[in-house]
């Protein structure tokens, strides 16, 4: 969705300077030209060389450089861009914004440019909360500025608050909601998708549980591409280390029959996607204390099936989702395996990946799959789990539009 945009990315001084980096891959990943302004502080998180090997650009650091006036001046160099993003947003460079200052290339690019601007600010809880901080918040929002964050969490000063700067795919659906096409970029306007995504813990008693290797972020991907398709979007999540997608309805939970109430409670929806590598069985009984050691060797535990969501929404005989779409991790014969799964369970299509790799598969950022459905088989060759997210809703758009 960003294939082509120009983004200027302005990096202030703070710690979260070092996500500025990942910023900058995820966004060329995505077909985005990113050029950077580093300012003085900022060159103290973060060096001109690593930003200038991943943008593949120079870095621009100083107003008052002849060699950069006369290739690109600094007014030139914030109307190129489509987008402005200010990330990590000091204090400082939101009251500079705020107030119109211009006393170096960032903030003289800041008030000069004629495009939209986003920030994602990162700073100190009490700086954050301080009052001078949030009228120039109020004002900058007022003017138009997007925002992105910041979140609560724990800080690098050590202590707990509002103040760390939004995770990078956080401020990558941002960016792709700001820049998206009303016309060409929103194909599901108006539309709602359910998602569900990472693993299902079942409970063998009060400290052990049955999951897997699951991340989530396939399904949280597929979740942020279709807000910034302009779905309405309701993700079901098993347990992840991942942040919330921004502008999306995120249910928590935590075993498979959870997850099935969850996905009916969301329903009636035009697509469901059942990303979530839910577990096929779980235990009979679940024990009321923690199972001890002893000297008659491990527990014997009795197992019963769990439902299986997919099938149970993709049979509706009332109510069924315009598109059902399911994944098929397999360990091999990953395209046979992935045909019957598809007859069997009664859904549109079917995303099949191999993962006998393991948690290379699982836990890693890129995506090797298999769209199969009536018609065929579609080989979609190694790429990011973004990239894949992004495809994927695009042909569901197509297809749902169809």
């Amino acid at each position: 969705m960003l294939v082509g945009k120009r983004i200027l990315l302005v990096i202030g001084g703070g710690i979260a300077a070092y996500k500025s980096l990942d910023l900058i891959r995820r966004l060329q990943d995505r077909g985005a030209k990113v050029r950077a302004i580093l300012t003085r502080a900022g060159s103290e998180f973060v060096t001109p060389l690593s930003i200038g090997s991943l943008t593949g650009d120079k870095v621009f650091q100083e107003l008052f450089s002849l060699t950069d006036e006369n290739e690109m001046g600094h007014i030139e160099l914030s109307r190129d861009a489509d987008l402005l993003v200010v990330a990590p947003a000091t204090a400082d460079l939101m009251a500079k914004m705020a107030n119109g200052h211009a006393n170096d290339l960032a903030s003289t690019a800041l008030l000069a440019t004629d495009k939209r601007v986003l920030l994602a600010p990162a700073m100190n809880v009490r700086m954050w909360l301080n009052p001078a901080t949030r009228r120039n918040l109020a004002t900058l929002e007022g003017d138009g500025v997007a925002v992105v964050g910041p979140n609560e969490g724990s800080m690098a000063c050590g202590e707990f608050g509002p103040g760390r700067m939004a995770e990078v795919p956080e401020i990558i659906a941002a960016i792709e909601g700001l820049m998206a096409d009303p016309a060409v970029g929103r194909p599901l306007a108006g539309r709602h998708v359910v998602v569900t995504s990472g693993p299902t813990r079942e409970a063998i008693d009060p400290v052990r549980y049955i999951s897997n290797h699951s991340s989530g972020k396939q399904g949280h991907a597929i979740a942020r591409a279709a807000a910034a398709a302009g779905a309405r979007v309701t993700l079901v999540t098993g347990p992840v280390a991942l942040a919330d997608p921004v502008g999306v309805a995120t249910v928590h939970v935590e075993s498979a029959r959870d997850m099935l109430a969850a996905v009916e409670a969301a329903l009636p929806a035009d697509v469901a996607v059942f990303a979530a590598a839910v577990a096929d069985w779980r235990v009979a009984e679940i024990a009321g204390g923690k199972l001890k050691k002893g000297a008659g060797g491990p527990p014997s535990l009795s197992f019963v099936e769990n439902p299986d969501i997919l099938a149970t929404v993709a049979k509706k005989t009332a109510g069924r989702p315009g598109l059902v779409v399911g994944f098929a991790a397999e360990t091999e014969a990953v395209v046979d395996n992935a045909r019957a799964k598809l007859a069997r369970k009664g859904c549109d299509l079917i995303v099949a990946n191999d993962v006998s790799s393991g948690t290379d598969t699982f836990g890693g950022d890129m995506n090797r799959v298999h769209i199969v459905d009536a018609a065929g088989v579609e080989t979609w060759e190694r790429q990011s789990k973004d990239a894949v997210a992004e495809a994927l809703v695009s042909l569901l758009a197509r297809r749902i539009a169809s």
